[in-house]
């Protein structure tokens, strides 16, 4: 299998390819990273990921998108692509999957050695943040409360409960937060072990907010 991901919900935005040879436990990864999402060549990304791991576009079997929450741009601009990957790849079967980044950040943070209760935290603006929670120890890794939206004092008594607050930009709430950051290759090995892949148009923003709309007045006539 050759998977393509794209993790852009966060500020440090990066593509990968994941690959699996005859032996699916061999796993070959190439990833490209920028910090700066304001300047992020999203195709620019993937074309270096592409020549890094020396193969084509059409190669590719499978898109894997980071779904955030997170940067709504990042994630939108990320969904776009592959939508329009899907439909330019006629005849040819291209498979797409939506992760959580949330789930992405916890992988990530299992990679980097962390054990014990990790709060996966992620700025949600107006002071409130996306939370989840995740067991991890020498069983694994598995989420213990689901995704969901908090404010700065729910995420503080997670903290004084000892839990390790762990996401990207923590460090500016909490000052023995771990700074972590959702990456493409966290997010193609998580596709590896998926098969619930879904048509483009099917690929939604995780969003946790009810979208309100106010009606404008109608307008006066003078």
């Amino acid at each position: 299998m050759k998977i393509l991901a794209v993790e852009f919900s966060s500020p440090q935005r990066s593509v990968a390819v994941v690959q699996t040879g005859p032996d699916a436990a061999q796993v070959r990864l190439s990833e490209v990273i920028q910090t700066s999402p304001q300047s992020a060549n999203a195709l620019g990304m993937i074309a270096d990921a592409l020549r890094q791991a020396q193969i084509g576009r059409e190669q590719i079997e499978c898109l894997a998108i980071g779904l955030g929450p997170g940067s709504y741009n990042g994630i939108r601009s990320a969904i776009a692509l592959a939508q329009g990957w899907q439909l330019g790849s006629g005849d040819r079967e291209l498979k797409l999957l939506g992760i959580s980044s949330a789930e992405c950040l916890a992988a990530q943070a299992q990679a980097d050695g962390l054990n014990g209760r990790i709060e996966v935290v992620i700025d949600a603006q107006r002071n409130e943040f996306y939370l989840a929670g995740y067991q991890i120890d020498d069983a694994g890794r598995r989420e213990t409360d689901p995704l969901r939206l908090v404010s700065l004092a729910d995420v503080q008594a997670r903290e004084q409960a000892g839990g390790i607050i762990a996401g990207p930009e923590v460090s500016k709430w909490f000052s023995n937060g771990r700074v972590i950051f959702p990456r493409a290759t966290t997010l193609g090995k998580l596709a590896l072990a998926r098969n619930d892949f879904v048509p483009g148009e099917k690929l939604e923003p995780i969003y946790l907010r009810e979208t309100n709309f106010v009606k404008a007045p109608p307008s006066r006539i003078l």
